[in-house]
């Protein structure tokens, strides 16, 4: 059966594996892994079936520790189980992480990873819930994009039933999780021939029955607790050439290849960062221009962070490697270094102990953090990490990203710099929480990724108060690969949602010279200057910007739309961009309509397609 291409988030890619190969699903929604469960939970509402024919249960728990709870007891009745959280949720979830962990019991939790609230509470993105998570006993497994978190979802579950090593499937919050991407969407068949249905049989034979009585979940003594607390060892041992073996089994069933650790750049390399998550596609997009430019330099991702398997990781990595950074998105006060960069030093410290490693000498080894609470990551910073390792004394536990006036951790960055996005069309709308600006351009990043052979990509920028507040939304598309998470810095196109942003928000120096900027605005072509900052008319002619205006607010009004401009927004994008032609364009704009709106009746879906015919008559561009 030939695989669909589907244009989804990094939620939806998860949730469409993890609801097909479970039988239970225990949720309690926590920003930003909510959209997991709420699939997950309009699926078997719809009646969707799991790849054996039944409809998965999902329950929604009392609490993050309920659904842990229920997790545990559902595996221990020989159940399919699996759950979706985040952050303080997960931390929730730690004690009886370590009774399914001890209990050798298969599952896989799926995590947005996000950060903890220490200083102040962040619903954003970062690594510091899942390193809260190592000593459990659950694998950790990372996914650094939208089409890996679809596939290691998969990879996972099949791992995880051969090892009976539970694990953690997680991928940066928000950043992946929200992120639009076009991606090969797997099939039933795919999981039917991933799964192997003698290891689930052999789940469901260990269940707890009166027909086969064991005996577990006792209180030992100093005369054998620790006798059987090590009897996990060989599980654990085995678990990496498990993984590895599920990625090679994988390959051959969808032509994509994985391993534990992966490495991208100059096969000679001397200077390599390791990382994981979604920082590791702008190191390694960073690292193809470098290398593109004579520079010896590499990434190395982590894939399998937990059990880590030192032999695959000194595998990896290029025999001339003299200086590595390794970046953490997360902080651990008081400790020597975070968790990769201590793990990295003792692999190698052990590698070369033993006589394994591929150095002549001890390399240079650096750690850093980057990223916390979805700070943003760029090319720039990478390089600035790259430049840290050519310093005489290069900084050992440095930021990178904001700028530490305190400690003086942070590494300066050259803010000039940046990697060519030859070949990509980007475009940001600036509107209001709620106003349907993000849905629209959803809608829109869907539209071209279906309609057309680009590739696609969506980000939007909300903050934490959501209605009322700005949302800003970053679309990318064009025949490149799109290795960028992290958002525009110069577009071609500029949407202005509401007026009185222009007074507030800076969004012209985002606009590249000769690109176009859409205002809705209440005042016609000829008397809309006037009404302009004298900063904004200076900024559009310095950089000949093509200027449209659209009275969206007036038309909405008139149809009864009320606030809600989205759709006629939408239709001036794709009218002034001319990325599809307009008659396609708007076919696949009222098929978007009657999808998002059917439900709500047929009147509201005649509204917008109104919207959509009044919109193309009230575009006008201003000389």
């Amino acid at each position: 059966m030939a695989r669909r291409i589907v244009t989804i988030d990094g939620n939806s890619a998860t949730t469409h594996v993890a609801h097909a190969v479970n039988e239970v699903i225990a949720i309690y929604p926590i920003t930003p892994s909510s959209g997991m469960g709420e699939e997950a939970d309009a699926k078997s509402a719809a009646g969707q079936k799991n790849i054996w024919g039944t409809i998965p249960s999902v329950t929604e728990m009392q609490s993050e520790a309920g659904a842990a709870g229920a997790v545990h007891g559902a595996l221990a009745a020989g159940a399919l189980t699996t759950t979706f959280t985040a952050s303080q949720g997960l931390l929730l979830m730690i004690p009886n992480m370590y009774k399914i962990a001890g209990e050798l019991l298969p599952t896989v939790f799926h995590v947005s990873a996000r950060s903890l609230a220490c200083q102040a509470l962040s619903i954003f993105g970062d690594h510091s819930d899942v390193m809260t998570c190592r000593e459990t006993g659950f694998a950790l497994l990372a996914s650094n994009n939208v089409q890996e978190v679809m596939d290691m979802a998969l990879i996972a579950q099949q791992a995880t039933l051969a090892s009976r090593v539970p694990f953690v499937h997680f991928f940066d919050g928000f950043r992946t999780s929200h992120e639009v991407q076009k991606v090969e969407e797997l099939t039933y068949d795919d999981m039917r021939a991933m799964i192997d249905d003698e290891l689930v049989a052999q789940h469901k034979a260990r269940a707890l029955s009166p027909d086969r009585p064991v005996i577990g979940g006792t209180a030992q003594n100093p005369d054998v607790y620790f006798q059987g607390r090590e009897t996990v060892n060989t599980f654990y041992l085995a678990a990496p050439s498990i993984v590895q073996a599920t990625m090679d089994k994988f390959a051959k069933l969808t032509g994509r290849q994985y391993k534990l650790f992966d490495y991208e750049g100059c096969p000679d390399a001397e200077k390599v960062i390791i990382a994981m998550g979604s920082g590791v596609e702008t190191v390694a997009e960073t690292v193809e221009y470098l290398a593109g430019q004579g520079q010896k330099v590499g990434v190395l991702k982590v894939r399998l962070f937990r059990p880590f398997c030192i032999k695959s990781f000194i595998d990896a990595l290029p025999k001339t490697t003299r200086k590595i950074a390794v970046l953490d998105r997360t902080k651990e006060p008081g400790a020597i270094g975070e968790p990769l960069y201590m793990d990295v030093r003792t692999a190698i410290g052990e590698a070369m102990g033993e006589g394994k490693g591929p150095f002549h000498s001890y390399p240079v080894i650096v750690g850093g953090r980057y990223g916390l609470g979805s700070k943003e990551f760029t090319p720039a910073m990478v390089k600035a990490v790259f430049d840290n390792l050519d310093a005489p004394t290069p900084k050992r536990s440095f930021t990178v990203g904001i700028i530490d006036d305190v400690a003086h951790t942070s590494l300066p960055v050259d803010p000039e710099f940046d990697v060519p996005d030859k070949g990509l069309y980007s475009a940001m709308f600036f509107g209001l929480g709620s106003d349907g600006t993000v849905g629209a351009n959803r809608n829109s990043i869907k539209i071209i990724g279906e309609e057309t052979d680009n590739n696609a990509q969506g980000y939007f920028v909300f903050d934490s108060k959501k209605a009322g507040a700005v949302t800003i939304s970053h679309l990318r598309f064009g025949k490149a690969e799109i290795r960028r998470p992290y958002l525009i810095s110069k577009a071609d196109f500029v949407a202005c949602h509401n007026p009185s942003f222009l007074e507030k928000y800076d969004m012209l120096s985002s606009v590249r010279k000769g690109g176009t900027f859409l205002l809705t605005t209440s005042h016609g072509p000829d008397e809309v200057w006037d009404t302009l900052p004298r900063e904004v008319q200076q900024q559009l002619i310095d950089r000949k910007v093509k200027f449209y205006v659209i009275d969206a607010i007036s038309l909405a009004h008139e149809l009864g739309l009320g606030a809600r401009i989205n759709v006629i927004m939408q239709v001036a994008f794709f009218k002034i961009s001319g990325i599809i032609p307009l008659d396609e364009a708007v076919k696949a704009i009222k098929g978007a309509i009657q999808k998002t709106y059917g439900k709500k009746g047929e009147k509201i879906v005649q509204m917008n397609n109104a919207a959509v015919d009044g919109a193309l008559d009230r575009i006008f561009e201003v000389k």
